[in-house]
């Protein structure tokens, strides 16, 4: 289509402000943005939509207006909606450049322009589909009647033919046409999908699973959210979601690729719509946050969650459980010779709060409807999730505890050892029988999810190895060589005096998950309980300088008399000092083992019948 026929159209509102004699230019396409940089989302041919948030004075007009002439775009149009005039120093910079400028009335929609300028260019390109993208409008309206993706996809299948899914970066289905794509099926592609990106490679991407051949098309995120061209790919790469497409596009011609274009970014606006809708939960878990880690007393935090709580889990009659998720991705400095790597800090944060709303949705679960009970802040590098639970049943006295603590400790606000709160396995596992499987298996329901087994009703927490179980795929790939994701999950805590505590809990379980090799990792705050690990958190110049003192005796004496003292060590402690039962583990009489014993004390001057000599022994006989 022409510029010229976007002025004819009356429902645009659109006003020239420039460029009269370059109005026969060809438009290829829409894009909206705030970016003050877009040139990485510009191929030529767009008219560019813009709510000039981007522009902060008047030096900011001819940057931005001289990136988009120089990518080749159709036109610039500008909405009046957030300074009402359009700036003369836009209107000066576009006449530089020979850039047609419109003004969008602010009682128009950028929807409604995309939608139109996708219809036509669609239209023109490939008549046979015209057809399909004016029934796309649907995906503009609000409300039920806009029928979402799903209408979208749904005529890709009744008037295409084509079988197509949008998917989260971690593979989970947010939309489909027909059958369901299998979990697995969907972290297979979406990682895929990000190793492709980070290679660099141009979209669509091809995948091959089973058989089967899949054109993946990138749905970026155009809006104030989007990360401007001249930052690091690694900033996007973990929140964008895909089209997954049933096809080989390989072959196509050029009006059919053109036509799935345009569909992601009526998607992309779908898209922005629920980003929007998550900055009410956000700045919910962030005011609760700020007010935790402020010390503010226990009743203002209460009222804060009373809040919060029918917002994320509304017609709740009771004040639900809490828990308190922290994450983190770090990356490496980036390398500037590969592809879509620049030098520069990554903000870790906001990539971490993406990521985060989504690890957090059941990937069983279809659709927003779940991640709309999900808040989740950021705080330097790090996101934190409060995430409510619905009440559970009435907690069990533990066996070694006191039956009458209380919930939460007065002194630390941390849970007491009987507060009910949900205990857990080293493998991540519900330790209560009939609790759940284990990670992977469904164990511990995610919140308002609808698809929790069985156990559930019993334990409704969030366990740290199942958040991750079903994402790890993609999500490796997507950080690829040079970057990791740790997570540490708190216990569920039933009051405000104990959210402080859970933070802290949460806080220290990831930097359990950040010793541990691996891309991926978490740790839940059941494995706070033993101080094994917290060796890896030793520094280095200690660890050596301890177990030196402590073993180099016996290795030394090892090498001259091949005398296995440090054996005898292993194994006297794994056998708690039981003289009978060492002796038979390691087939001596036990005469020679007290002897062994006895060297070990003169080499060291340590002494094998004291608690202390014999933790001093397991902690170094560990860190070395």
């Amino acid at each position: 289509m022409r510029l010229r026929a976007l002025l004819e159209t009356d429902a645009l509102g659109l006003r020239l402000l420039g460029g009269q004699d370059e109005l026969d230019r060809t438009v290829r396409g829409v894009m909206t943005t705030d970016l003050r940089d877009p040139s990485r989302y510009l191929s030529g041919g767009e008219l560019v939509l813009t709510g000039l948030a981007w522009r902060r004075d008047a030096s900011d007009s001819e940057p931005f207006v001289r990136i988009l002439a120089g990518a080749g775009v159709a036109g610039l149009a500008a909405g009046e909606a957030e300074l009402g005039d359009i700036p003369a120093d836009l209107v000066e910079a576009c006449d530089h450049h020979r850039l047609p400028l419109f003004a969008v009335h602010e009682t128009v929609a950028f929807a409604t322009i995309t939608e139109h300028v996708v219809r036509q260019v669609s239209g023109e390109r490939a008549g046979d589909l015209a057809a399909v993208v004016d029934r796309h409008r649907r995906l503009m309206t609000s409300g039920p009647a806009g029928g979402g993706p799903e209408v979208v996809l749904d005529l890709l299948t009744s008037d295409l033919d084509l079988r197509a899914w949008v998917l989260a970066p971690t593979g989970r289905q947010i939309a489909g046409a027909g059958t369901p794509l299998p979990g697995p099926l969907g972290a297979t592609l979406a990682g895929h999908h990000l190793a492709a990106t980070r290679t660099g490679r141009r979209a669509p991407h091809r995948a091959a699973v089973a058989g089967t051949t899949y054109s993946l098309f990138p749905i970026r995120n155009a809006g104030r959210g989007a990360v401007p061209a001249s930052r690091d790919v690694r900033e996007s790469v973990l929140s964008d979601w895909l089209l997954a497409v049933e096809a080989d596009a390989s072959d196509w011609p050029a009006a059919r690729l053109d036509l799935l274009q345009g569909v992601t970014q009526l998607i992309a606006v779908e898209r922005d719509r629920r980003e929007a809708a998550r900055t009410v939960r956000r700045r919910l878990a962030q005011e609760v946050l700020e007010l935790v880690q402020a010390g503010a007393a226990p009743a203002e935090i209460a009222a804060r969650l009373r809040v919060a709580a029918p917002v994320l889990l509304p017609g709740l009659g009771v004040a639900p459980q809490w828990q308190v998720v922290v994450a983190r991705v770090d990356w490496t400095a980036a390398d500037a010779t590969a592809p879509g790597g620049v030098p520069g800090d990554i903000a870790g944060g906001p990539v971490a709060q993406a990521l985060l709303e989504e690890i957090l949705v059941d990937p069983a679960v279809s659709g927003p409807d779940s991640a709309d009970r999900i808040a989740v802040a950021h705080t330097g590098e790090e996101a934190i999730a409060l995430v409510p639970l619905p009440a559970g049943p009435a907690p069990l006295p533990d066996t070694v505890g006191d039956a009458t603590d209380t919930d939460a400790d007065a002194d630390t606000g941390l849970p007491a050892d009987g507060d009910g709160a949900v205990r857990e396995t080293g493998t991540g596992a519900p330790a209560a029988a009939g609790t759940g499987t284990g990670a992977g298996t469904g164990a511990g329901a995610k919140p308002g999810t609808g698809a929790a087994p069985a156990a559930a009703s019993q334990d409704p927490a969030l366990h740290a190895d199942a958040l991750l179980a079903a994402v790890r795929e993609p999500l490796s790939a997507g950080l690829a060589d040079d970057g990791r994701l740790t997570l540490g999950v708190s216990a569920a805590v039933h009051s405000a005096e104990g959210l402080r505590g859970a933070l802290e809990e949460a806080r220290h379980a990831r930097r359990v998950a950040a010793a541990r090799p691996g891309r991926v990792c978490a740790a839940g705050h059941h494995e706070l309980a033993s101080h094994v690990l917290l060796l890896p958190f030793v520094p280095d110049d200690v660890r050596r300088a301890f177990t030196a003192r402590l073993l180099d005796p016996l290795r030394d004496y090892d090498r001259r008399h091949r005398a296995e003292l440090i054996e005898t060590l292993e194994a006297f402690l794994d056998c708690d000092g039981s003289w009978t039962r060492c002796a038979a583990r390691l087939h001596l009489h036990v005469n020679t083992l007290r002897y062994r014993v006895g060297r070990i004390e003169q080499l060291t001057g340590r002494d094998l019948s004291r608690l202390e000599d014999k933790l001093d022994f397991f902690l170094a006989l560990r860190m070395s």
